[in-house]
């Protein structure tokens, strides 16, 4: 708290007249008063937080509301498994006992006519595999930076949270290689390299590519917030030395170690004809319904992100992501089941 006191002499002379500088002399006296404050050390960046927007009735609310909507999935995918398919084995295992020409006359249909095309490589297995890899090395990415997170407290500081990201990202390569390595080698790829270059740059050269361009745009117009040419070049060099080496490494790794099929059956050598099927049975219907329930599990956490950024806002409640996080995982592999599920039922093998 400081008070101050101002002292000035002046010429006589009329107010509104004309001001000479030299003769003024001016003093100035302040008086400061210290007042031990009861915020603690640990706890002064608080001031700049917003607790009452994050830690919102309403962010509770889309939690629970995300809990039981797990709670649903993993319910509906326990009764897929635990009775559809009991009753399945049921009748497959009554067929066993039938010779062959009975097998023929039965009314065998669902999944059990597509075992053995349900193993049949992609049509374009180097980009699947990429994409495969690419997928793993995010979800693993977004687990460390979460954690890293809430134990160091990345808000506090401008670009902490970037250059985490982007170490961790460099650090995980080998996941990437590994598992999309391992999976082209089960899949019979013999473009091994390509699909490495191609597992370690899809996601590097996305991102970096768009930003980058807009990059550029910035520093044509001279905006004080363009990435400086140096540091573009920095980054460059972190894919092609650091993410492109682990990638290798971890493509080597995968192919040695789990690169040899596995699969319960034999494949058919002639592919077995998809029959007709109604419209929200086709893939792309089921991939966009089945993208629905992800989505909503996220939609809240997102807007809350969102206004971090467009309303000057620091979000700094990486528990709720990190819940939140875990909750999508969990959405998505019972999504995945039941979706999966229903095209194999269509017979659909794809």
């Amino acid at each position: 708290m400081t008070f101050s006191r101002i002292a000035a002499t002046t010429h006589s002379g009329p107010i509104f007249g004309s001001i000479r500088l030299r003769p003024h002399r001016l003093e100035n006296t302040s008086l400061v008063k210290w007042h031990q404050s009861k915020v603690k050390y640990e706890d002064r960046f608080d001031k700049y937080l917003d607790p009452n927007f994050f830690q919102h009735r309403i962010h509770w609310f889309s939690i629970f509301n995300s809990f039981m909507m797990v709670i649903f999935l993993v319910g509906l995918v326990s009764m897929i498994l635990m009775r559809t398919l009991r009753k399945d084995y049921a009748r497959y295992s009554k067929e066993e006992d039938l010779d062959d020409m009975e097998k023929d006359l039965g009314d065998e249909y669902g999944w059990k006519q597509v075992h053995g095309d349900v193993f049949r490589p992609a049509s374009n297995a180097l980009l699947f595999s990429a994409f495969i890899g690419t997928g793993y090395h995010i979800a693993t990415v977004s687990l460390f930076v979460i954690l890293f997170a809430i134990i160091g407290e990345l808000y506090t500081e401008r670009g902490s949270l970037l250059s985490t990201a982007i170490f961790v990202y460099a650090a995980t390569a080998p996941v990437n290689g590994y598992t999309g390595g391992s999976l082209y080698a089960r899949m019979g790829g013999k473009l091994w390299i390509k699909q490495m270059v191609a597992s370690a740059f899809m996601m590097p050269a996305a991102v970096c590519g768009t930003a980058f361009f807009i990059n550029f745009i910035a520093i044509y117009y001279h905006a004080s917030r363009a990435i400086p040419f140096t540091t573009m070049v920095a980054v460059s060099c972190i894919c092609i030395f650091v993410i492109l080496p682990l990638t290798l490494v971890g493509t080597v790794l995968g192919r040695n170690l789990s690169g040899q099929p596995d699969y319960p059956c034999r494949i058919n050598a002639v592919p077995r004809p998809i029959p007709e099927k109604k419209w929200f049975m086709e893939p792309a219907v089921i991939t966009i319904l089945g993208g629905v329930l992800p989505f909503g599990s996220i939609f809240i956490e997102m807007y809350f992100i969102f206004t971090s950024f467009w309303a000057y806002k620091i979000y700094y409640v990486y528990g709720f992501m990190l819940l939140v996080f875990l909750i999508l995982l969990v959405v998505t592999v019972c999504v995945t089941i039941v979706c999966t599920y229903f095209l194999l039922n269509a017979e659909d093998y794809r």
